[in-house]
């Protein structure tokens, strides 16, 4: 479970483009902030279940925070200002049944690391969708919950443009967030018309456990032009549902009162086209608790 909102320059208090990721894991899943340096690939990469081709360029370095077990990236900002996060979507296609190959916490950092901006890391995260599959645990499998599989959509923006991804199996479709609003906001579900249409899992219960956080992003970012200090607020926020903690700020239980399912990082990311610093500001474990980490990205190629 994730949510992940965008607001164009236009769309601010500031004119920068904001965006805001909460990550939602396994309560027991150890997560990290790190920072992934350029390099020159010439070998295959090693990504959590499978390799890739080696990146004919320089990659671009990135902040990452990701869970510790595995090679991907829940959201980060790379150096040419791209931000990205994803989220675990369900569909009518079984993602069980499919062998391991890219996570979405894969294409996440390989969309980051080759991406010098939001529509070039979409033709790199849907290249790879294309040409490798998605499949395999997307959780830890040593831990409680055991391994997942899901398919995932993302979000992707850099200071000038934004897209919604979103996949099952290897299909996808492509977004673009466009103005006047520039503004919008993905949750656990399909949220693009025909896409959803044609592949929502009619038994998944997202009038439940997911549109209520849905529709909470959607009305903080409808409520006039937006602040970092509504974004964090908004990530912070327990409002947006009463079943048994599935919040904006989660702290899922199940049925028997088991904590299942919490927030385990959050990040929202001012991205600058002044040719200035993006600056970023992080959390590691329930941002309802946990104190606030700031950092910035000099800008980069």
């Amino acid at each position: 479970m994730c949510d992940t909102l965008v607001a164009l320059a236009g769309a601010t208090v500031d004119g920068v483009t904001l965006f805001a990721k909460n990550s939602d894991r396994p309560p027991d899943e150890a997560h990290e902030v790190r920072w992934a340096q350029p390099r020159r690939d010439r070998v295959d990469v090693r990504a959590t279940h499978i390799s890739v081709p080696a990146w004919p360029r320089p990659t671009l370095g990135a902040w990452l925070s990701k869970p510790t077990w595995c090679w991907g990236a829940e959201h980060g900002v790379n150096e040419a200002g791209v931000a990205i996060g994803n989220e675990a979507i369900y569909t009518t296609l079984d993602p069980r049944a499919v062998p391991p190959a890219l996570t979405g916490l894969d294409l996440v950092r390989l969309g980051l690391e080759r991406g010098g901006t939001a529509a070039a890391a979409v033709e790199v995260i849907t290249g790879l969708l294309e040409a490798h599959g998605q499949g395999g645990t997307g959780h830890d499998p040593r831990g409680a919950s055991g391994p997942k599989a899901y398919w995932s959509s993302f979000l992707v923006a850099d200071p000038h443009d934004a897209y919604v991804v979103e996949t099952s199996g290897r299909e996808w479709a492509v977004e673009r967030v466009v103005a006047p609003g520039g503004v919008r906001a993905i949750s656990n579900r399909t949220t693009i018309p025909t896409f959803d249409a044609q592949h929502r899992h009619p038994r998944q219960p997202v009038e439940r456990r997911v549109d209520p956080r849905w529709h909470a992003s959607q009305r903080v970012l409808a409520s006039g032009p937006v602040d970092v200090e509504r974004l964090v607020a908004h990530l912070r926020s327990h409002d947006s549902c009463a079943e048994q903690g599935w919040s904006v700020c989660m702290h899922g239980r199940d049925d028997g009162g088991r904590l299942v399912e919490v927030t385990t990082a959050s990040m929202v990311a001012a991205l600058r086209a002044d040719g200035t610093a993006h600056r970023i500001w992080w959390r590691v474990g329930a941002p309802c608790r946990s104190a606030d980490r700031t950092m910035t990205v000099p800008p980069g190629r």
